[in-house]
């Protein structure tokens, strides 16, 4: 996965500063052609943010390669263009004026993008902002929630590990131990919502349950079961996951 140091890369002065070296020191002659291709950059940098939004895969898989074409770096075309748009999925699903269909195709368009610049993050030595394992509890094998769930914290700049369906909690305890700040817990069934407290319990025998916090989220579950869980979060929706995600990691 791609890596983003968040301690030292702020996308407002990159932008910025991208833009101020652009123009700076231009002889005059050439002052109206720099002028048009920065207004050529914001316009893709604004046709990938509607194309996100739009769940428009195809035009996501043509902008972000024109935009490297103009040489823009790739922390920017993720944190100008990309992650703006989920995050306005997020306030439009919280809002109700988009729906789970929506969300899911957004998601799939942000992923297309992903794809392109995760290998040129991965060389720029770009880190995530934090490193989450998610998985379905043992004995359940649902997985669309958990997979929306990935797919927004992707889109918020997380490196996320998929653990899978029907997943024991020696894979939990493992992730942890390859490095994970935060673990996600889906269940959509009462016989196996049972299976997250088990989990956490299992989590602290092993010895790794306060490097991490945890966060659930399913049909039944509620922010009192959480609570009786041991859990640290819980979150009704892939939107809100996010929301609480950053909100426990501080990031």
């Amino acid at each position: 996965m791609y890596e983003l140091d968040l301690r030292t890369y702020h996308p407002d002065e990159t932008s910025a500063a991208w833009s101020e070296t652009t123009q700076a020191a231009q002889p005059a002659t050439v002052i109206s052609e720099t002028t048009a291709a920065v207004d050529e950059t914001e316009a893709l940098l604004d046709d990938l943010y509607n194309a996100v939004i739009d769940g428009d895969r195809s035009i996501v898989q043509e902008v972000v390669p024109e935009l490297l074409a103009v040489q823009l770096a790739p922390e920017v075309i993720l944190y100008d263009g990309m992650i703006p748009a989920m995050r306005e999925v997020g306030r439009q699903f919280e809002s109700g004026s988009c729906f789970v269909p929506e969300m899911l195709v957004a998601a799939n368009a942000m992923q297309a993008g992903l794809d392109i610049l995760k290998p040129l993050l991965v060389k720029s030595e770009i880190k995530p902002i934090a490193k989450a394992a998610i998985g379905t509890v043992q004995s359940d094998i649902h997985d669309i929630g958990k997979n929306m769930v990935i797919m927004m914290l992707q889109g918020a700049g997380f490196e996320v590990v998929d653990l899978g369906v029907n997943t024991p909690p020696e894979k939990f305890i493992q992730a942890v131990r390859e490095g994970a700040q935060l673990v996600g817990m889906s269940a959509l069934l009462t016989t196996t919502m049972v299976n997250i407290p088990m989990t956490i319990q299992k989590l602290a025998e092993a010895g790794v349950r306060d490097q991490i916090k945890i966060i659930i989220g399913g049909a039944p579950l509620t922010q009192e079961f959480a609570d009786q869980a041991g859990a640290d979060g819980f979150a009704a929706d892939a939107s809100q996951a996010v929301t609480v995600a950053k909100a426990l990691l501080g990031v």
